[in-house]
């Protein structure tokens, strides 16, 4: 895939900075703050669009819903991840009450990931402008994650752009991520929800957005490496 940013206009057509009563409450958070040109590039992606919608995997931050907000998007929040696990602890109970000699069936990944989606991101086609997808697809099992890309795809308007992190290595602490403005990502320490699962090579990223039409990466802090995908 290769990167065909939309054509930048003059200075007064820019995408807004940060204000500074934004600034001064990004810069008095407990957070771990990471300046982050991916996010800066969807903001940009978006800009002519009056009021897009966007789909944010994380939990919901008052914060983040209020950035998106105050610049006219319509926003949609789903903690996939923390979904995925409560699932996963349904399906285990499922088995483990199974009355004897009727013992419940065992799902293969490709199956859980289908039964799950049955309920996950259950939005119509083209719904949304933008996804915010973290780094949420380095948790779920490798044979899950491609159907949850034919999802997201799915619901993804064409031109839309979808960001998503990746780890070079696995981390050492399980992070949250909220924007503090428009430029700035917010690490939050959290309660493991999840064990690390698979490091995804350039290939393996590539393959996994092949239905997109172009891609552009960004080499971040902390062997994260920072993906955009326009669909």
């Amino acid at each position: 895939m290769h990167w065909t940013p939309k054509a930048r206009p003059g200075a007064a057509s820019a995408a807004p900075m940060p204000s500074k009563s934004e600034s001064s409450a990004a810069a008095q958070s407990s957070g771990n703050l990471r300046v982050s040109n991916a996010l800066k590039e969807f903001f940009w992606l978006l800009s002519d669009e009056r009021r897009g919608r966007i789909l944010d995997l994380g939990p919901v931050w008052q914060s983040t819903v209020g950035f998106l907000l105050n610049r006219g998007f319509r926003v949609s929040t789903e903690d996939l991840l923390r979904n995925w696990k409560e699932f996963l602890a349904g399906e285990e109970e499922r088995l483990r009450t199974a009355p004897v000699g009727a013992e419940g069936e065992k799902l293969s990944p490709k199956l859980l990931a289908e039964k799950f989606l049955q309920g996950a991101l259950q939005y119509p086609a083209d719904s949304f402008h933008g996804v915010l997808a973290w780094d949420l697809l380095d948790y779920f099992d490798p044979d899950v994650v491609p159907k949850l890309m034919e999802r997201l795809f799915q619901i993804l308007r064409p031109g839309g752009a979808m960001l998503a992190l990746f780890h070079s290595r696995p981390p050492e602490s399980f992070h949250r991520y909220r924007i503090a403005d428009g430029q700035q990502i917010e690490l939050l320490a959290a309660p493991t929800l999840a064990m690390h699962a698979h490091v995804f090579q350039n290939r393996e990223i590539l393959d996994l957005f092949g239905e997109f039409r172009t891609s552009k990466t960004f080499v971040g802090r902390h062997q994260v490496r920072e993906a955009l995908f326009l669909k």
